[in-house]
């Protein structure tokens, strides 16, 4: 017969998903709806085999999580017993003085097969099964449960940190650490709803014994009130149909017990509970031959039943000998094996440019208590940050920076955080998950309570602040930003001061074929005809430093390529490059203005200057003295810059720009000098602070 249209339409129909609310409706309707005793037979016999089959499911499953559906299926399973003891017990009082086969074959089988018939040790039995059923195997599987579950939530940070860091490292995609954490979180739900679901199995232990008691009294009443029985033999009657069916509902109850018990008590590997066992019970001999030698030596007390233990002795140590002789036989086998391939098992592999790691260019690592600023699962925005902070980098500076590598760090503050260039730290800080950074931009209005810190960016006095705190900060002037943002800022500040370094070949070369697609003869001719890579690299990278973007490499690569043939040092490149792209540099210092405002020079220091450069047989030197001077009016001159508020940019002539660029760069942080050849023919100049002289 062919099943597979009708497993077809069951499909289609949705039938599978409505089967559990058919089974409770139907198993409280049990309750209510009076059952003829063949039904019950059906059913209880029905319990015992749902009981038989949960165990052996548990005694085949590797981890607890493969049978996830437990603490539900042990509540239906319980509420299935409850349903047919209230079932059973309305025919038992009903038609119970009819004879012991009122309520049906089962329950006349369980009362008089297993004990005999005699009610007497039927309760003791029953008494018995309930005890092992309520004090034992229960409470051990809901203690189990409850100390798992709580073990469970202490282990899952540091399971989402192992996670992160195999994500980060490059061990796993992002599907199987999705995977894993929802495992995790499973794992956890799993054990807190089998320390609640055994709760339930103790509830149904103690409701077994009121159940049987009440079975036993009310029959009693209605067997000798209503039907007249002599009051021996209506005990007689309703005792043993009480205890049949407290039987019959108590030995699956104990099944589904001992099933509940495996499943929490078992530790997951990659065997079932039955592989376990023999592999690691039978896996030494000698405790074996010990085990058999004392069960012989007891046997060999007068007064004991010598042949049964002799015999289970000679048993044990026949299986021993079994088991050593299938070692021997195998660590033979391994021997042989292993003498065909000395050579390669001896000798360690040689080194080879797989065993070479590369180190990132760019790197993010973070504390324990920060990975949840980087990780998705936990609503951590800072991964989509710093996609934001590249794409805006690309746009402004004009090259595509490499990714962020980002990986935990278990050697940093809990709350700290690193950023590497090349492995090399460049940046570093601490980032509060729970709390705001309340930046003082130099004007607030009064002090907030908190830890007292620094913008890790930009240096700024800040303070750590409660997140009740934000509006009140706000209102003071203060800038409040969210712990994610204290990490992007920093590494958005780093990217743009390290723009030059982030600048390899790599991303020369994608520069230039990303503009040959647009003017590929333009490209042909400058490399590496006319200039290898590397001076082109050398160019753009002298740009960046000086805070200029190369989002204009058209006017580059053409300006390049006119002087190439004849001039083919980086830095001279540079300087024409620079005045090419004069306008561009004005408006970066000024975006709007007809008039520049900078700082210029005395014309006799230039003229000093002059004059000592070219004296110079490098070309770059200064006398001490004179540098001293122009480092010391240049601060000056700097600082009133500042105070007015206007872009601190020197204008000196094009002799000095290079000289003095590379002389006041760390000297005097912030500072741009720019040429006369660089500004525009349509903007003014008016000087506004003098170094070697007055405004």
């Amino acid at each position: 017969m062919n099943l597979l249209p009708i497993q077809n339409f069951i499909k289609r129909a949705g039938l599978v998903g409505m089967a559990g609310p058919v089974l409770i409706v139907m198993i409280l309707a049990m309750m209510v709806l009076p059952l003829p005793p063949i039904l019950l037979d059906i059913l209880f016999t029905f319990n015992i085999a749902v009981s038989i089959m949960v165990l052996l499911v548990s005694m085949n499953t590797n981890k607890a999580l493969e049978f996830s559906v437990f603490p539900t299926v042990l509540l239906i399973t319980t509420l299935l017993r409850l349903s047919l003891n209230v079932a059973s017990t309305r025919i038992v009082l009903l038609e119970g003085h009819t004879g012991p086969d009122a309520a049906g074959k089962v329950i006349e089988s369980f009362g008089h097969f297993l004990v005999g018939g005699n009610y007497a040790v039927g309760i003791v039995v029953f008494a018995i099964l309930v005890v092992i059923n309520f004090m034992v195997i229960t409470k051990g599987a809901g203690r189990i449960a409850e100390v798992g579950a709580r073990f469970t939530l202490d282990a899952m940070p540091g399971k989402q940190m192992a996670i992160d860091a195999d994500l980060n490292a490059g061990l796993i995609g992002e599907d199987v650490a999705r995977k894993r954490r929802a495992d995790i979180a499973q794992e956890a739900d799993f054990y807190g709803a089998m320390d609640g679901a055994s709760k339930f199995v103790r509830g149904d232990a103690v409701a077994g014994i009121i159940i049987l008691f009440i079975n036993v009294i009310g029959g009693l009443v209605v067997g000798v009130l209503q039907h007249n029985l002599d009051i021996s033999v209506a005990a007689k009657n309703y005792t043993l149909l009480a205890i049949g069916d407290g039987l019959v509902a108590q030995i699956p109850a104990l099944v589904i017990s001992t099933a509940a018990g495996l499943v929490v008590s078992r530790v997951a590997s990659d065997q079932n509970i039955g592989q376990q066992l023999v592999g690691q019970l039978f896996k030494q001999p000698q405790i074996i031959v010990l085990t058999a030698v004392i069960i012989a030596a007891m046997g060999m007390i007068p007064g004991m039943p010598h042949f049964a233990f002799l015999s289970l002795a000679a048993a044990m140590g026949g299986l021993a000998y079994h088991l050593m002789q299938k070692g021997e036989a195998a660590a033979a086998e391994e021997q042989s094996v292993s003498a065909t391939v000395v050579p390669a098992a001896t000798e360690s592999p040689e080194a080879s440019w797989e065993d070479v790691a590369q180190v990132d260019v760019l790197g993010l690592e973070v504390g324990y208590r920060l990975i949840s600023l980087v990780d998705k699962a936990q609503d951590g925005d800072l991964l989509r940050r710093i996609k934001g902070i590249r794409k805006k980098f690309t746009q402004e500076i004009g090259f595509l920076p490499p990714p962020v590598h980002i990986r935990d760090n278990l050697d940093l503050r809990p709350n700290g955080y690193r950023i590497t260039l090349k492995g090399v730290e460049v940046g570093s800080g601490e980032s509060f998950p729970n709390l705001l950074l309340a930046i003082n931009p130099g004007s607030v209005t009064g002090e907030l309570p908190g830890t007292q810190t620094r913008d890790p960016a930009f240096g700024l006095a800040a303070v750590w602040i409660d997140t009740a705190l934000r509006d009140q900060a706000q209102v003071m002037g203060y800038t409040v930003v969210d712990p994610g943002t204290v990490v992007a800022t920093h590494l958005s500040h780093l990217l743009n001061t390290r723009a030059a370094e982030l600048l390899g070949r790599q991303e020369v070369q994608q520069l230039l074929d990303h503009l040959g697609k647009t003017a590929p003869k333009l490209v042909e001719d400058l490399v590496p005809k006319t200039l290898q890579l590397g001076t082109v690299q050398k160019v753009l990278q002298s740009l960046l430093e000086e805070g200029m973007h190369i989002r204009d490499m058209r006017t580059i690569v053409e300006t390049l390529a006119e002087n190439a043939p004849r001039i083919q040092d980086a830095y001279q490149l540079t300087s024409l490059v620079r005045v090419a792209l004069g306008p561009a540099i004005v408006q970066q210092f000024y975006p709007s203005a007809q008039e520049l405002q900078v700082i210029g020079m005395d014309k006799e220091l230039e003229y000093v200057l002059i004059q000592a450069m070219q004296s110079s047989q490098s070309g770059i030197g200064i006398e001490p003295g004179l540098a001293d001077t122009v480092l010391r009016e240049t601060r000056a001159a700097a600082e009133a810059q500042e105070q007015m508020g206007l872009p601190t940019v020197m204008l000196v002539p094009a002799q000095l720009r290079d000289l003095l660029a590379r002389f006041l760069k760390r000297a005097v942080p912030g500072i741009r000098v720019i040429s006369h050849d660089e500004v525009p023919d349509f903007k003014t100049i008016r000087v506004t602070a003098m170094v070697g002289g007055r405004a």
